[in-house]
């Protein structure tokens, strides 16, 4: 399993790594005499922190968004690899269709992960992947495409999704949730590429950053599932933050609350779930126009 691990995500045995750096010569005295480390082994197995909170806002009589999280560590003498699948979705068309969009989307995105990624790499169904990372998420967001259109016709979803294995993450994307890479030193980085009206103008240069944050359009999407017309999903493979967190929300948390404000409630919260509290309690502060979703994943150290 360790084998599958390293090839699908590239990864370099460091055991093989090490050796190759490291020139054998015979060891002196002193060496030999040197006392061994009596410090507390590192505990294992490693382990992915999460926590998750929702609003129905403070301007809405129901919520639309739906969410999905899982995590599980498989440790065995070869190998111990944290997994974690975290799912946003952002549910448009109306008090119905809204609801059944955005449920769709997760249950379908969540079932073809396990289905084709997490049951084979660990070995539970008795076979391997048989499709790449990218074929398996692009397939994913396209069967999910379908469902929704077929469930909720006339409404969408926006859908962010990111899996976490051991030290990398794959994102799959569509609409204009995100999914940020949050490290220690305070940056906030965006991974994912907002599908919005008002984004594609601001990335044409038409107007500025700053315009696109007062745009009355700036929640219309040209991209989300649903729709009938064909598409290229956004899927992206990355290094998780280490150490760091990964938050995955809807925009009516980063629409409302700063990247400066949300790094200052993430770090000075006790733990994950704590933090996503802050996080909702500050959207709703700035007005709660929609509806919030946050998931907040924190990196082994």
């Amino acid at each position: 399993m360790k084998n599958l691990f390293r090839k699908i995500f590239n990864i370099r045995d460091p055991d093989e790594e090490r050796e190759s750096r490291i020139a054998t010569a015979p060891l002196d005295g002193e060496q030999v005499e040197t006392p061994r480390d009596d410090s507390p082994p590192r505990l294992e197995p490693e382990q992915l922190i999460v926590g998750a909170a929702r609003s129905v806002g403070m301007q809405r009589d129901h919520n639309e968004d739906s969410l999905f999280t899982f995590t599980s560590t498989v440790a065995t003498e070869s190998t111990s690899v944290p997994f974690g699948l975290f799912i946003v979705a952002d549910g448009m068309g109306g008090h119905q269709y809204g609801e059944v969009a955005s449920e769709t989307a997760v249950r379908s995105m969540a079932d073809h992960i396990f289905t084709r990624l997490y049951l084979p790499v660990y070995g539970m169904n008795g076979r391997q992947p048989e499709e790449s990372l990218q074929e398996i998420f692009t397939q994913g967001i396209l069967e999910t495409n379908r469902l929704v259109a077929d469930k909720a016709p006339g409404g969408g979803t926006t859908l962010t999704a990111v899996v976490i294995i051991g030290n990398r993450m794959t994102i799959a994307h569509v609409g204009d949730s995100r999914a940020y890479a949050i490290y220690k030193d305070g940056r906030m980085q965006v991974l994912t590429r907002d599908h919005s009206l008002v984004k594609r103008l601001e990335e044409m240069g038409q107007i500025t950053a700053e315009e696109a944050e007062v745009h009355p359009q700036k929640n219309v999407l040209y991209r989300a599932l649903g729709q009938s017309e064909p598409f290229e999903p956004d899927v992206t493979t990355a290094p998780v933050p280490q150490p760091g967190f990964v938050l995955v929300c809807s925009d009516g948390l980063w629409g409302l609350v700063s990247d400066t404000d949300m790094y200052r409630l993430i770090s000075e919260a006790e733990n994950p779930h704590r933090a996503c509290e802050a996080l909702i309690a500050a959207a709703n502060a700035a007005g709660g126009h929609d509806n919030i979703s946050a998931i907040l994943i924190r990196m082994p150290d």
